[in-house]
């Protein structure tokens, strides 16, 4: 036996000692599935230990039919293949069995959202409500041992010496996990392990009157969220690197912002969309804002239409126009500068230009005179409306007081996907046009049937993909054909 792992008197005597200090039976959970998405894959095979505080253990274990075919990489990593499932039961005739296991237990396993989140999408197909406290085992083993850099699975077998017979089948990983949990409770103070676990069930702050088991399945990953009030009225629509952290900051101000105290108290339900990375979120927040115009959504609901400076070739030399920038094309020579609500604040801001560098402004047709303009009887103009300074000295000076202010041009010849790919090896590519944002899709293969309904120039989708490209994503680009037009 392994130094360290547990014999079965042991591991009776620690784990109920463990459920003791909990006050709860505990019961541990692995499954197998077809892939790592709950809404696209099927669960193929269940382990259950259960653990009592009276220190009765008993094991369950099944095959499960999911009614597709299992990839050649699940198979390759769990052995489990189509021949073996083909006589399994269904999950919908299995699953009052696992649910008399589960019922009134902790529900405990390694990422615990992952195997929680599974049954309770199956559950959801058969419209059966289920709900369980959850205690992960991955943060259970950050908590106790944060000097230590991994905590999967087989780290931790090799850390504490654990046995396993059947790696990658449910119930073998199962029993991992009551035996991890028996070297917990045999060989650290009582009061270090309960204030552990105690601290990583009390992680969840869920007000009263929404689902107690919210936090339990909120994704720590990436992703668009969204409150809902009465009537389903949309209050707030927010994103994050780490849905969970950022949801339930929500209602731990709640406590001491009077903002988020008015918005906790209307929330009655939450939705959430994940996104392979940041970029998905900043997009789906983005259009979820200014498409819908949550109530307390302050950020990201200005004017749809803003204007902008374009410099444009006169008979003498360049010409600034004041136009609309919702149908501007930043294309490599294009010069635009400026993003304003209105046309006369672009105006104002020319001339404010123009007297700081001494420009002159009826060349830059601020001012209709006959002659000279007012700001060169003054001094204060170089003569460009004169031939005192050459058009093309002015024009350069005017360039270099704009340049702070100017659009990027796009810097690619046609349209772009910008990759982004999760832990789970799924990914999003958004795609871009001109800095006008296409759609997004999850294959290239995808990309071909995206339309180009044409848009307008964001300015919020323009400086979140400029911020974007300007780091490590732009090893990340990759340049696509023309989307079909509407």
């Amino acid at each position: 036996m392994a130094a360290g792992h547990p014999g079965p008197t042991a591991v009776a005597s620690d784990t109920r000692s463990l459920a003791a200090l909990l006050g709860r039976d505990l019961v541990c959970v692995d499954l197998e599935t077809t892939g790592g998405n709950p809404a696209l894959h099927r669960i193929i095979e269940i382990g259950v230990v259960t653990i009592d505080r009276d220190g009765a253990i008993s094991e369950w274990t099944t095959l499960v039919d999911p009614g597709c075919r299992i990839p050649p990489s699940i198979v390759g990593f769990t052995g489990i293949d189509d021949a073996m499932v083909a006589g399994a039961p269904a999950f919908a005739d299995i699953y009052k069995d696992l649910l008399e296991r589960l019922d009134g237990r902790l529900f405990v396993a390694h990422n615990a959202r992952f195997d929680y989140g599974f049954i309770k999408g199956e559950l959801a197909r058969l419209d059966v409500r289920w709900q369980a406290r959850t205690l992960c085992t991955v943060k259970l083993s950050r908590r106790l041992h944060p000097e230590h850099p991994r905590h999967n699975l087989d780290a931790l077998i090799a850390r504490h010496g654990l046995g396993c017979e059947a790696r990658h089948r449910a119930l073998g990983d199962a029993r991992v996990l009551r035996d991890l949990l028996a070297v917990y409770a045999a060989t650290l103070p009582a009061g270090q392990l309960a204030a552990a676990a105690t601290a990583v069930l009390g992680e969840s702050l869920v007000p009263a009157h929404l689902p107690q088991d919210l936090a339990d399945e909120l994704p720590e990953g990436p992703g668009v969220y969204r409150f809902y009030g009465e009537a389903d009225a949309l209050l707030y629509v927010g994103k994050s690197k780490n849905l969970k952290q950022r949801v339930l900051a929500h209602f731990g101000a709640a406590a001491r912002d009077g903002r988020e105290q008015k918005l906790v108290a209307l929330l009655r339900r939450v939705e959430w969309q994940e996104t392979a990375g940041e970029l998905g979120a900043l997009l789906a927040e983005a259009r979820g804002v200014k498409r819908d115009a949550p109530l307390f959504n302050r950020r990201l609901r200005g004017p749809l239409q803003l204007w902008s400076i374009r410099l444009a070739e006169g008979s003498d030399g360049v010409v600034p126009v004041i136009e609309d920038a919702s149908g501007i094309e930043v294309h490599a020579e294009a010069e635009i500068y400026g993003l304003f609500k209105k046309a006369r604040d672009a105006k104002q801001a020319l001339t404010e230009i123009a007297r700081a560098q001494g420009l002159c402004q009826k060349v830059l047709g601020l001012e209709a005179a006959e002659g000279s303009c007012f700001a060169y009887q003054l001094g204060r103009c170089r003569g460009a409306c004169v031939g005192r300074e050459s058009r093309r000295l002015h024009d350069t000076r005017l360039r270099l007081a704009l340049s702070a202010s100017r659009i990027k041009p796009w810097p690619y010849p046609g349209a772009v996907a910008v990759r982004e790919r999760n832990w789970r090896g799924e990914e999003d590519l958004h795609v871009f046009q001109a800095w006008r944002y296409i759609g997004t899709v999850h294959s290239v293969d995808e990309i071909a049937e995206l339309r180009d309904a044409g848009g307008t120039f964001d300015v919020d989708i323009y400086r979140l993909l400029a911020k974007h490209l300007a780091g490590p994503a732009a090893g990340h680009v990759l340049e696509v054909p023309p989307c079909r037009p509407e």
